[in-house]
């Protein structure tokens, strides 16, 4: 992998009219060059002529399909199959696919794609570029960061691969190729610059802080990897935002250091990604706190809360410190902190810059994960119960970030589904958090299980739904 980049290839007007001016490009059209040598728009009709080829050559055999598919069992229509002559009932099959891109990231078969490509799904299957096809294993699945790694048997066979950037040079104006299968037409390429970085207040994945492009990435796009001019691969093509749903040129990727992460836990043989828990909770720094604290501008995260016993708290950070950055990466919201701790490897020393009463200090946390406690215990209830058919599970930290609900919500006995049972006409929701039963406090799912089995009549039923006490008297 090398360090240098070349940047000749850019469509600026001020370029081309240098190029096709009588005189030549003068003082006012040539573009400076500020401290990147090799960052240089083009001056001359020749480097106007340069082309992405060879870029393109070095990644495009590295690019693959991915499609996957599940068959559904649908109870059919029995007037239906009656007047077609079907079978009065029976239960018809449909089958529901998906159509994705990937990369492959390791010659024996390794390829790195998005997780809604293959969610769900039990059948995946690769196409190479050069159209052979294999079904493919999933290694590991990261609904957080929208990732996921298959592994195809190549039967010893060394394939063509795609480095994973691994400088971290990434600039707001580089040049950047889309590569994918949009609409399925087949391998596409196409064009754009590097718009913004870090963008952690769009997207549907929990955990990302995703680089902007407007680089075309269309339906089918997903999974494929957006290219630097090294042909290295600086993120994963994930998502856009548009009202028409074809592209607008707007895009996002995951960018290359979350890529790494979940590779390499693959690679470990790890089936999850565990991540760092920075532990606190707080808000961006707006104009009015910036004048009310006295900073000069309105920049960082106001700490509101720090979670008792954790690497935050041992670290020294209290309720009422600015958080400015994270080994040296700003830091201006909560999930712009939740990525630059998470990125990290457990057991890192990571400063964090903080103000605090108007003067900054550096901190030293020890990167840990989110607290297990108490032990993580799912399970269904049964039994004449008001909880018949629900599933709970005893809430810490560990388990909100799984769930993608707030870890400070407090600890319980949580509601995470309703399946048939008497829970479903007791009107119980997930998201419920279970209080009382009987006048008993409930603490974990073994104190709901006892109490659930104690065979009384009547139930009274204490619950909190959104921050709000509901009491009921129920009858199993």
């Amino acid at each position: 992998m090398t360090t240098m980049r070349s940047y000749r290839v850019v469509l600026p007007a001020l370029a081309l009219l240098a190029a096709c001016s009588p005189q030549g490009p003068s003082k006012a059209q040539t573009i400076p060059d500020l401290a990147q040598p090799t960052r240089r728009a083009p001056t001359d009709p020749g480097s106007m002529k340069a082309s992405f080829s060879p870029v393109v050559k070095k990644t495009a055999p590295a690019i693959v399909n991915v499609a996957s598919k599940r068959v559904v069992r649908q109870q059919a229509d029995p007037f239906w199959d009656f007047f077609m002559g079907g079978g009065g009932g029976t239960p018809r099959e449909q089958v529901q696919g998906s159509l994705g891109s990937g990369a492959i990231v390791r010659a024996d078969g390794v390829i790195i794609t998005n997780h809604h490509n293959i969610e769900g799904m039990s059948d995946v299957t690769v196409q190479l570029a050069d159209r052979r096809e294999f079904p493919a294993t999933v290694l590991l699945d990261d609904p957080r960061s929208d990732l996921a790694v298959l592994k195809i048997d190549t039967k010893g066979e060394r394939l063509p691969v795609i480095a994973i950037d691994d400088q971290e040079q990434l600039e707001v104006g580089d040049l950047v190729l889309a590569m994918g299968n949009p609409f399925g037409v087949g391998q596409t390429v196409t064009n754009g610059i590097v718009s913004a970085l870090a963008r952690t207040d769009v997207g549907a994945a929990e955990f990302g802080s995703y680089i902007q492009t407007d680089a075309a990435i269309n339906p089918g796009n997903s999974g494929g990897p957006l290219v630097d001019m090294d042909g290295d691969l600086i993120g994963v093509n994930t998502f856009i935002i548009s009202r028409s749903g074809s592209s607008s040129g707007v895009g996002f990727a995951i960018p290359a250091a979350v890529v790494r992460q979940v590779v390499n836990t693959a690679l470990g043989g790890g089936h999850s990604v565990v991540r760092p828990w920075l532990g606190v909770k707080g808000q961006p720094v707006t104009g009015d706190i910036a004048r009310s604290l006295g900073l000069a501008a309105p920049r960082g995260v106001v700490i509101s809360d720090v979670y008792p016993g954790g690497s935050a708290e041992r670290a020294g950070i209290r309720d009422g410190d600015v958080i400015l950055s994270i080994d040296g990466q700003a830091v201006n919201d909560e999930g712009g902190g939740a990525f630059a701790i998470g990125t990290h490897k457990i057991g890192d020393r990571v400063q964090v810059l903080i103000n605090r009463n108007g003067k900054e200090q550096t901190l030293t946390l020890r990167a840990e994960a989110a607290p297990e406690s108490p032990a993580r215990d799912e399970r269904v209830l049964k039994g004449r119960n008001p909880f018949d058919g629900a599933t709970v599970v005893n809430l810490s930290p560990a388990v909100a970030q799984d769930l993608n609900i707030d870890p400070f919500a407090g600890r319980g006995v949580l509601v995470t589904k309703i399946g048939q049972g008497f829970a479903l006409n007791a009107g119980l929701r997930p998201g419920d958090f279970v209080r009382e039963v009987n006048g008993r406090s409930i603490n974990t799912t073994a104190d709901l299980a006892a109490v659930s089995n104690a065979g009384a009549a009547t139930w009274t039923v204490t619950i909190e739904r959104n921050g709000q006490r509901i009491t009921a008297r129920l009858r199993a």
